[in-house]
């Protein structure tokens, strides 16, 4: 059975939807900044929606009043888009599609949370608790359903920075083995507090916009946003596809709490496994999304992981992190969309603030924008904490 992408969407510090994206690909515009949603000590660039919730809440046609975390809030923004794009309508009830929502996310309610605690620590009997209420991760995937209307199965997922692609993964098995006719799948995380002190604490933020796959790299710039797939079967399409999701595999390492395997033994499993579920030869792949955040552990694991795997014939690579930030459980979605993109408009994404290659492995990224390319396959790679590794391989659905 072939998995067919017909729906796509997207929210990031560069765009509200795709095209926005693309603009901002072309032209070399990135979203990092100051941090503006909150008040904090950190001076680390961001990548920030240039939204409020109250104007989220109006762009979507919520009420004000509604108590919605960010993490929901931008996660509907990027699945109605991804929805409509597929031009699927859920009100069709002769068609008796078994729909589910597979969404992930890494901080989930947390930025509403943040709002409960100062209270709550000052008096017990203080703070509002229909804060705390969308804590859960889950409790975003529940809101995005109901936003976009669908009952059916819906489940969660959080594996750190491969919760989105575990999340389409997991859709598309779910689809041939005949379980779901649709899945609308990918991943959402907004900025807070928390995350932004946790990363400070692991001592991975760079000052400076960071630098993937570059000599210099000194840490990751964190980054909000969204991303989701719509995942069909073939049997139920009404339109051509964008692409094939032909391959995709997980492989855990189990190296570190939070770094990489020097010689990037899970990242090479990953990429090895999509390749063998999708029945290609490493010399078939003609671009890989890097994962690329910009620390100097994970580009030279990812990169040996490519050299191992890729050999003498290195396809073209980039990181687009230097444009969104590190969007943690939303980064598989975001960069999911980006590849199909890639296929789909013959797009390589330009690796920003490269200069000079990691001396380990001499490996050189995309340095420019560049489109009608010609492309039969795209990887995307994302690798998490605790070594839990994620790639997708997208194919033209001609081939």
């Amino acid at each position: 059975m072939r998995i067919c992408v017909t729906g796509i969407g997207c929210v990031s510090g560069i765009g509200m939807n795709v095209e926005e994206h693309l603009r901002a690909f072309r032209d070399g515009r990135t979203g990092l900044g100051p941090v503006a949603l909150f008040p904090t000590v950190h001076k680390e660039p961001v990548s920030e929606v240039k939204r409020t919730n109250k104007e989220l809440k109006e762009f979507l046609g919520i009420p004000l009043p509604a108590e919605l975390s960010r993490t929901a809030l931008l996660g509907m923004t990027a699945a109605f888009e991804a929805l409509a794009d597929s031009g699927l309508d859920l009100s069709d009830s002769g068609r008796k599609l078994r729909i589910g929502l597979i969404s992930s996310t890494s901080t989930g309610g947390m930025d509403l949370t943040e709002f409960f605690y100062p209270a709550f620590r000052e008096n017990p009997v203080h703070g509002r608790l229909r804060y705390v209420a969308s804590h859960d991760a889950g409790d975003s995937t529940e809101r995005i359903a109901s936003f976009l209307g669908i009952t059916g199965f819906r489940t969660t997922v959080s594996t750190a920075c491969s919760s989105a692609a575990n999340a389409i993964m997991l859709g598309a098995r779910m689809i041939r083995q005949g379980m779901l006719d649709v899945v609308v799948a990918g991943g959402t995380d907004a900025l807070c507090k928390f995350t932004l002190n946790s990363f400070a604490s692991l001592m991975i933020l760079d000052k400076k916009p960071c630098r993937p796959f570059d000599e210099s790299r000194a840490g990751l710039n964190l980054g909000e946003g969204a991303g989701y797939l719509v995942l069909q079967s073939e049997s139920t399409l009404d339109k051509a596809p964008y692409c094939l999701l032909s391959g995709y595999a997980n492989a855990n390492d189990a190296f570190h709490q939070t770094a990489s395997s020097s010689d990037g033994t899970g990242a090479f499993l990953a990429m090895e496994g999509a390749l063998d579920r999708a029945g290609m030869q490493p010399d078939e792949v003609d671009y890989i999304n890097a994962h690329g955040i910009g620390t100097p552990n994970n580009d030279a694991s990812e990169s040996q992981a490519i050299r191992c795997l890729f050999k003498d014939r290195i396809p073209p690579f980039s990181s687009t992190k230097a444009f969104t930030g590190h969007t943690l459980g939303a980064a598989g979605g975001l960069e999911a969309v980006f590849s199909v993109l890639s296929l789909n408009r013959g797009i390589l994404y330009p690796n920003l603030n490269y200069s000079m290659p990691i001396e380990a492995t001499g490996l050189i990224p995309v340095t420019r924008y560049q489109e009608r390319v010609s492309l039969r396959s795209v990887l995307s790679n994302s690798f998490g904490f605790g070594g839990n590794n994620t790639s997708l391989l997208f194919r033209q659905s001609d081939k």
